[in-house]
């Protein structure tokens, strides 16, 4: 009989190219696709899944693909606030146009306490507000995307905005 240690390398081993080559393309960052099939082991074995898998490469390949879904909405969040501070920066440029630098100030400080607003949201509740505001999904999208009903999508943007209200009684 195979001891956890043998069984866990024999499923690395027998998956871990085609894991790394999907996400590479995926992705297209080698470094990237490692984080991801790093992560994808630990909550593979961490949570001891591995040992509930009737087919352990589809939920190799189903954490891995979540994972860098994970990874393209963040980058999707950073690129909106990084084209915003373009925007405030070009803002600065022209200045002389009757822009007050105050104003600007203001601003960039405004976009980085959003930033830190909506990392501060919990996960799911992040995920549904990025969904609708950034991918401009509809509830019913966002509810079949999540795997949870109407009323919950719903009620996290409820929560998300209230906590991003508090920013402008700031």
């Amino acid at each position: 009989m195979m001891n956890d240690a043998s069984h866990i390398t024999r499923l690395i081993k027998s998956y871990d190219q085609e894991l790394r080559r999907v996400m590479l393309r995926r992705c297209g960052c080698i470094e990237t696709a490692a984080d991801i099939v790093q992560e994808t082991y630990r909550r593979m074995f961490v949570g001891d899944l591995w040992r509930q898998a009737e087919n352990p490469r589809a939920l190799l390949h189903r954490i891995a693909a979540n994972l860098a879904t994970d990874i393209e909405r963040r980058q999707i969040v950073c690129g909106q606030f990084v084209a915003a501070d373009d925007v405030l920066d070009d803002a600065a440029m022209h200045a002389s146009d009757g822009i007050d630098p105050e104003q600007i100030t203001s601003a960039r400080q405004r976009l980085d306490r959003l930033v830190d607003a909506v990392e501060t949201l919990p996960p799911k509740c992040r995920q549904v507000f990025i969904l609708r505001k950034f991918e401009e999904l509809s509830h019913g999208e966002i509810a079949e995307r999540l795997g949870i009903s109407r009323n919950m999508v719903e009620k996290h943007l409820r929560n998300a905005l209230l906590v991003l209200q508090e920013l402008d009684d700031l």
